[in-house]
């Protein structure tokens, strides 16, 4: 019988919760909704569009400039025999 009475009191327990949340939810809703919306932004006039990009003119050069580099080579070439290659 005692084990009946808890699981009653906290299914009682549970559902006072659950009604306790919903009845916040509802509450803070209606607060949400009471507050007056910001006022829209002014009409902003201006003679052009822009976009806030900087645009610098350039003239591209006739060709790239490119140079060759090669690495040093430091160590000797492989002396290993052509069959010893293929195990």
């Amino acid at each position: 019988m005692k084990s009946k009475q808890l699981k009653l009191m906290s299914a009682a327990a549970g559902a006072a919760g659950l009604l306790a949340m919903g009845a916040l939810t509802v509450t803070s809703r209606d607060v949400s909704v009471a507050e007056p919306e910001p006022a829209p932004p002014g009409p902003v006039s201006t003679s052009e569009v822009t976009t806030g990009e900087t645009i610098t003119e350039t003239v591209a050069p006739e060709a790239p400039e490119t140079s060759v580099v090669t690495p040093p080579i430091t160590t000797p070439p492989s002396t290993i025999p052509p069959t010893a290659e293929t195990h």
